[in-house]
């Protein structure tokens, strides 16, 4: 195989600063073509597009061991968990997630216990003067995941706290990754205990799940793996938040969308939930370490360089996607989407790859939640609607605040006019690339 000659300069601070745009700014320089860096001290190679995450997800083609780099391991998915296994070991921990999160009834459930959390919350809303629905969201969302698994927490609000904390320290070097850090640490040390001292978190569905699991040598998880793997549902589906806040932002500002949701159109739902998924911003790209000497589209890639899987520049590729940087929910009711072009969660078969387990329960958490925003009243005070693109994760800079609360299921047309009329419009994504992009 011929040698590809790869940058001596380390693009990793580059990366840090360049948020999204940096993989997909990369790729266009270019120009179609796989594009090569150095990132953490290793060459690398990024590709983007369906064809593309079907190589990346091959397991003939790339590992996890060894690629998930420390700071994402300590932060968002723990260490020794099955994102970093391969091959058999990774199919049978896969199959304990698979039995919990791709399971209709399993599914419906937790939906069910985080739609009734909402609905608890959104009660108490009007008698505030204002709420931030980023933060609101995350609470009941970590209220329902609880209630489903059968775990004892007295704190929701605080546990709500860590597991965001968890999700947002993974994309920084900074304080919010130290935080993050600290939080793992501590949450998995409180499930360890609980576990091991048996006072009603061993009897909940997801404990029972995880601590009569068996690995692929036949032996169960210890009780610090088993709770780093209880983490590992709970705090994906926390996540959820930052997609829920996303549709509130959608419906902001284009609430000609609101009526048909309003009126729980369940293709319409579910349109709507996968363009909040394919339009905003969560995963930037995803990584892997090429098993041995590859070739892509005749380009060398060799043995442990790693490949980065471009996931928001697939999301907004013209090539891909009609207009990709206008909010259609349309474009899933007109045409089939392929399993690998939409891949917030990863591409390939959950069952036998990477892809995530729980994309259903995300699936179906946003389509109820969308439903109930929909339904709510409320008006947008002017705020920070602007969503920084060199942040990841990223999110409205104000967390999306709503006043004047008023549940209802039918707004007239002229208290819909009034309150477009009055919110604060935002400032949707910009172009990748784009001054807007770059500034915000």
């Amino acid at each position: 195989m011929p040698i590809r000659r790869f940058p001596i300069l380390d693009d990793t601070l580059a990366m840090l600063a360049g948020g999204y745009a940096w993989l997909p700014a990369m790729l266009r320089r270019a120009s179609g073509a796989p594009a090569h860096t150095r990132v953490m001290g290793r060459p690398a190679v990024a590709l983007r597009g369906p064809e593309a995450a079907r190589f990346f997800y091959d397991e003939r083609h790339v590992k996890r061991a060894g690629a998930l780099p420390e700071p994402i391991r300590a932060t968002l998915t723990g260490k020794g968990t099955v994102h970093s296994l391969d091959g058999p070991a990774h199919r049978a921990r896969k199959a304990m997630f698979l039995s919990l999160l791709a399971d209709p009834g399993h599914v419906a459930d937790l939906v069910r216990q985080a739609a009734e959390s909402w609905d608890e919350r959104a009660a108490g809303w009007p008698a505030r003067p204002r709420v931030v629905l980023f933060d609101e969201a995350s609470r009941a969302l970590t209220a329902g995941v609880c209630a489903w698994a059968g775990l004892p927490v007295k704190e929701v609000d605080d546990l709500a706290a860590d597991m965001v904390a968890l999700v947002d320290g993974f994309g920084s070097a900074g304080a919010r990754h130290w935080k993050a850090r600290r939080v793992r640490l501590r949450r998995e040390a409180w499930l360890a205990d609980l576990l091991a001292h048996d006072d009603g978190a061993s009897a909940g569905l997801l404990a029972r799940h995880v601590t009569g699991h068996r690995d692929a040598d036949g032996e169960p998880l210890n009780p610090r793996a088993a709770a780093v793997e209880m983490l590992n549902v709970i705090r994906p589906t926390v996540a959820v938040a930052w997609y829920v806040t996303f549709a509130a932002h959608a419906l902001h500002r284009w609430p000609e969308n609101r009526a048909r949701l309003r009126d729980g159109d369940p293709a319409f739902a579910e349109a709507f939930a996968q363009e909040v998924r394919r339009f905003y911003p969560f995963a930037p790209y995803v990584g892997g370490r090429a098993v041995g000497d590859l070739t892509w589209r005749g380009e060398p890639i060799p043995e442990g360089a790693m490949i980065l899987l471009d996931v928001y520049g697939q999301h907004h590729d013209e090539a891909r996607w009609e207009r990709p940087y206008s909010f259609r929910p349309g474009r899933f009711l007109d045409a089939g989407v392929g399993r690998d072009d939409l891949i917030p969660q990863g591409g390939g078969d959950p069952h036998t790859g990477h892809r995530c387990p729980g994309e259903a329960v995300t699936v179906g958490l946003l389509r109820e939640l969308s439903v109930r925003l929909a339904r709510l009243r409320y008006s947008v005070p002017p705020q920070d609607l602007r969503i920084p693109l060199r942040r990841i994760p990223t999110l409205p800079r104000s967390g999306f605040v709503i006043t004047g609360v008023r549940p209802s299921a039918v707004e007239t047309p002229d208290e819909s006019a009034a309150r477009v009329a009055n919110g604060n419009p935002g400032i949707a994504l910009g172009h990748l690339g784009s001054a807007d992009a770059q500034r915000h």
